[in-house]
């Protein structure tokens, strides 16, 4: 059992590239360097606030943190003005590191903690010594190493603890996707959160793998990288897969070295065309940053399904109110869930590994109720015991008294191919309850969508949209997930294209 701290120093003498960025690369060796030098500046336990976007600094404070027995907070650096400024005093940072690009976000606001600007952000001057870490006490396994936000999706986004012991477990889980010392690994998603230190850094760090930087995220560039760095793994999360698979397709896409994507949220359809296209496997899994409930997928797992809980983790579905457990969903013959009413419920743990928020007890006891841990997720489970997701927990609708859920009406609208993204979800309807809505992406006629919802014989009665918002982008936060927020504000008080149904045929005019 070791610490994050202790996978680090493992690579000081390792001469093989660790780090790749644009055109400039470091050996581990020189990674490890670098981090010491940056511990020296990190007293034990202090909060370091990085506001970077991934660039070779980031990396160097995460490992020097992990080293100097300090605590990294990734900034959101879509967050503005005082809820940016509230993030940064919550969490008690000592000093906020950022460059040039990302300091004008801090202008002006009352942060309680003097910011550190490092050269313009990309591939910094090389530092040399080993850092004043002589005499200090090694950090252990229960000592807290990240602090991570919540993507904020469904309400003020939370400071994640995530441990030193708890990185170095995930780093191990890498060699289940066959990250080894040869591999190379692809970072696009931020380092602000979990998914790509979790998902990434962690595992190619206790490989001894190349970790590769892209400064933000872009579908476009999406195989040029891949075919750059000779990448053999990717990870995702949101609807990154769709916006790349929405970029014109070549005939070579699947000249490549990639082997694995592996993330959380795709849909069964982009995990299909994404292994298809670039010819690699795709692996889907269910996680989040507080790491307390895990959802793996199974060769027998069915398409549109979460996967098993691994072995020792106990995973079920309560309900919101009783706090009882739900029963096993029901299917018909075309594959419609015909209880979803009382099978819908929230996604629960125990026997988890749940290491709290931040100063922020309200938030821990919402979570941990009766020794269960509740994840704020929906979700229903089969009779063969496979869960699946059923959207956020304001992701309710109840239409002429039938309550169901979000998720699976948008995993029917997003098997149109012309469909790059689909969010549902509910506005007041003028009498009573609610009305179904969907924010679409994509190129598609009112007569198009309507034939099609026609076709699909899994369509619940009353899942149908009545009002469908087409929308150039999605509105996403800065994890590549949907924001619904906005949307349901706004419902239909909106300049984009609008259509609506107006009896029960599904037959869609403009509004």
């Amino acid at each position: 059992m070791v610490t994050f701290a202790e996978l680090v120093a493992a690579r000081a003498e390792d001469d093989r590239v660790g780090l790749r960025f644009e055109d400039a690369a470091w050996t581990w060796r020189e990674v490890v360097a670098e981090a010491r030098s940056r511990a020296a500046e990190i007293p034990r336990g202090a909060h370091v606030g990085v506001l970077l976007e991934n660039v070779p600094e980031y990396l160097f404070w995460i490992f020097g943190a992990a080293l100097a027995g300090g605590v990294v907070v990734g900034i959101n650096p879509t967050r503005r003005g005082s809820e940016l400024a509230a993030d940064i005093r919550h969490t008690d940072c000592a000093f906020i590191v950022t460059d040039a690009s990302q300091a004008r976000l801090l202008d002006g606001l009352p942060l309680g903690a003097p910011v550190r600007l490092m050269d313009e952000a990309g591939v910094p001057s090389r530092r040399r010594g080993a850092g004043g870490l002589a005499g200090r006490t090694e950090p252990g396994r229960e000592d807290p190493l990240l602090l991570l936000f919540t993507s904020g999706s469904t309400g003020a986004p939370k400071a994640v603890v995530c441990s030193q012991g708890r990185l170095a477990d995930i780093g191990a889980y890498g060699e289940r996707f066959g990250i080894g010392r040869e591999s190379v690994t692809y970072v696009a998603m931020p380092l602000f959160h979990g998914n790509s230190i979790m998902a990434n850094v962690a595992m190619a760090t206790y490989a001894g793998a190349t970790i590769t930087l892209r400064r933000r995220f872009s579908a476009g560039a999406f195989i040029t990288d891949i075919r750059k760095y000779q990448a053999t793994y990717v990870n995702y999360v949101g609807r990154a897969l769709a916006y790349i698979l929405a970029t014109p397709e070549a005939p070579d896409d699947g000249d490549n070295a990639l082997r694995v994507a592996f993330g959380t949220e795709a849909s069964a359809r982009d995990m299909a065309e994404f292994a298809r296209r670039f010819g690699c496997q795709v692996i889907e899994g269910y996680g989040s940053s507080e790491g307390a409930i895990s959802l793996n997928r199974t060769p027998e797992t069915p398409p549109d399904a979460l996967g098993l809980p691994p072995e020792g983790m106990e995973v079920a579905v309560h309900d919101q109110e009783t706090g009882l457990e739900c029963p096993r969903a029901e299917f018909d013959g075309t594959g419609a869930l015909v209880n979803g009413d009382a099978a819908i419920g929230e996604l629960v743990g125990r026997n988890v590994r749940f290491e709290g928020y931040y100063n922020n007890p309200e938030a821990e006891a919402r979570r941990m109720r009766d020794g269960w841990y509740w994840s704020g997720d929906l979700g229903y489970r089969d009779q063969a015991g496979y869960f699946y997701f059923a959207g956020r927990d304001l992701d309710w609708l109840r239409v002429d008294s039938e309550n169901f859920a979000a998720a699976p009406v948008e995993r029917i609208i997003a098997r149109h191919p012309k469909v790059v993204m689909v969010a549902v979800y509910a506005i007041p309807d003028p009498v009573t309850g609610d009305q179904v809505m969907a924010a679409i992406e994509g190129d598609l006629t009112p007569d198009e969508l309507g034939n099609f919802l026609k076709r699909q014989e899994d369509l619940g009665t009353k899942w149908a949209p009545r009002y469908v918002r087409l929308v150039k982008e999605m509105p996403l936060t800065a994890t590549n997930k949907v924001d619904k927020r906005g949307l349901r504000k706004e419902a239909t008080a909106t300049t984009d294209p609008l259509w609506h149904r107006p009896g029960k045929e599904l037959r869609y005019v403009p509004l």
